[in-house]
C-alpha cells in the first residue's frame, strides 16, 4: 500500500525525473491512499503554476484531475488523526499537514511517497516506510 502526498503527485503528473521514478516504483494493482488534505494541496500547487504563468486554466484543471486519479481512496480526516498528527508535529517540529501523511502511512503500514526530503528523513528516523529520492542523508 502507498500513501501519496502532494509533492509526489504533482511531480508524477508533471512527469519530472523524480515523478517518473516514483511511477516506476508503483506496482500494478497496488492500492494508493491519501488524506483528504491532498485534494486541497494539489489544487493549490497547480494554482501556483497558473499564478506564475506556467500553466493555463485548462491544463491546471486537467492536472488536478490526473493527480486525483492517482489515488484509489481518500481517507477521511477525523479528530483522532488530526490530534495524532499535531502531537507528531510538536514532537518532530514539522508541519501538521505533512504529519497527516506520516500518520496515515504509519497507521496503514504503508510506504509514503513524498519528495519532501525533510519528511523522508523524519520517516527514516521514526520507522515509517518511505521512498527515498536522495541517498545523501
Amino acid at each position: 500500500m502507498i500513501v501519496l502526498d502532494c509533492s509526489a503527485a504533482v511531480d508524477m503528473v508533471r512527469e519530472t525525473e523524480a515523478g517518473r521514478a516514483l511511477r516506476q516504483l508503483m506496482l500494478e494493482g497496488e492500492e494508493v491512499i491519501s488524506s483528504q488534505l491532498f485534494l486541497i494541496e494539489v489544487s493549490n500547487a497547480f494554482w501556483k503554476y497558473h499564478k506564475a504563468g506556467l500553466l493555463d486554466e485548462k491544463t491546471v484543471c486537467a492536472n488536478i484531475e490526473k493527480a486525483i486519479a492517482l489515488v484509489d481512496e481518500f481517507c477521511d480526516l477525523d479528530k483522532t488523526q488530526c490530534c495524532e498528527a499535531t502531537k507528531e508535529a510538536m514532537r518532530l517540529r514539522h508541519p501538521v499537514y505533512d504529519m497527516l501523511y506520516f500518520v496515515l502511512a504509519r497507521r496503514n503500514a504503508a510506504t509514503l511517497f513524498t519528495l519532501d526530503r525533510k519528511l523522508q528523513q523524519l520517516c527514516l528516523d521514526n520507522g515509517v516506510d518511505c521512498v527515498l529520492t536522495d541517498t545523501n542523508f
